[in-house]
Formats: structure tokens, sequence, C-alpha cells
């Protein structure tokens, strides 16, 4: 991969009008299976260094809770990892699932999924309507001092959807992140992009289970 030679386009360019924190955690809450729900991938991660591909697991336990399992070639092993929320409870070995997933609220919309905003958050929001296109956009913003995320969803009249997310620190673009819905609103293909390394992860989704049963101990450190 090549270093872009100019800093990307922020996601949502424009300004956004203060937006309805009660409104904004209902969306999110939307985003999530209304029950457990296992999904199996196939990956793959490029950076300048490496290349890595193989397959994963996620389980998903709502409002927020994920396990997060992949298997990769011999150099890289395989490894797990329990997401609470915002925070990695356990990583195992925390080394690799770090070079994966180095932003975890990124992990979270690969697979179209958003955590509510933060307590101290400022959230704005607005809602837009292509006359040409007849797609919906659905824009959120949820700003803290350092960390600003951006959510833009853009629905085709019911049909596959997409979730275009985008991290910034400081004003700095940390992460980018584009996932889409089939046709059912299940989980189908993402693609993550680190500018400043430049890395890149990439899922397509093989498998939906939305009967999945979790056993207690999926959450548990392997150690």
């Amino acid at each position: 991969m090549t270093a872009c030679p100019h800093p990307p386009a922020p996601l949502v360019p424009m300004p956004l009008a203060p937006g309805s924190r009660d409104a904004a955690v209902a969306w999110t809450r939307s985003t999530l299976p209304r029950a457990p729900m296992l999904i199996r991938f196939r990956w793959h991660y490029q950076d300048e260094r490496v290349k890595y591909a193989g397959r994963g697991t996620i389980r998903i336990a709502p409002p927020d809770s994920l396990r997060f399992d992949f298997a990769g070639p011999l150099n890289l092993g395989s490894g797990a990892a329990v997401i609470i929320g915002d925070s990695v409870a356990w990583a195992d070995p925390e080394k690799n699932f770090r070079a994966l997933v180095p932003a975890v609220p990124m992990l979270w919309a690969a697979f179209t999924l958003v955590r509510p905003p933060a307590e101290a958050a400022a959230v704005f929001g607005a809602e837009v309507l292509d006359s040409l296109s007849h797609k919906r956009r659905v824009v959120w913003r949820f700003a803290q001092v350092e960390d600003t995320l951006d959510y833009v969803v853009t629905d085709s009249a019911g049909r596959e959807s997409l979730l275009e997310a985008e991290w910034r620190r400081r004003g700095t673009l940390v992460a980018r992140s584009r996932a889409r819905r089939d046709s059912l609103q299940h989980p189908a293909s993402a693609r993550i992009d680190f500018p400043e390394g430049p890395a890149r992860f990439e899922l397509t989704v093989d498998v939906v289970d939305t009967a999945a049963v979790i056993p207690p101990d999926a959450w548990r450190s392997r150690h």
C-alpha cells in the first residue's frame, strides 16, 4: 500500500446542527440485533510490511458485548478478544489482536453496529433525501474533546444499505470504514482504512446465524 499524498476529505464535510441525544441513542439501538448473533467471515489485512488473510467468527450479545475470534497464517496465528462497550475486556494474544483491530469503534461499525454516544459527547445530526436516487442519508456526529465519530447511513428504498464511519482524534483521521448490509439487513462486507499506517482490514461475511446460543464461558479469558 502507498500513503495518500493528501489527507482524505472528511466523511461529513458540512456543519451539522445539534441533535437529540435520545434520538441518537434510539438510532444506535436500532443497528443492533434483537437476539444473540453469530457471524462467520473471511478477512484480509494489509499494510506496508505484511499481508495476512484468514477466517474469523464474531459473537454478538446485545446491547454491548461481542467476542471476536480470528485465525490467520502461521506468522500471525489465532487469537480472540472480548469487547464490552468501547473497551477490550481481554485479548489473547493482545499484540496480534491490536495489530488487526487498532480501533474498537471501527470494529463495531465493520459489522454495521454503532455504539451510543458517550455521556460527555456532544451530539449532532441531519437527514437528507436525494430526490433523484431516492436514497435517504442519515448523519450523526458524536464529538468529544479529543475524539469525533461520524456516521453516515445510506438506505436504498429498503434494499441493501451502507454504513460509513469515521474516527478523528484531535482533528487527525484515525480510521474510516464502509460496511454493507444485505437485503435481510445482515452484515455482508466491510473495509476499514487506517490512513496513517497506511493499513487496510477487509472482511466478507459467509454465514449469519440469528439463532445462535452463546455459552457463558465464551466471555471468559482463555487463560
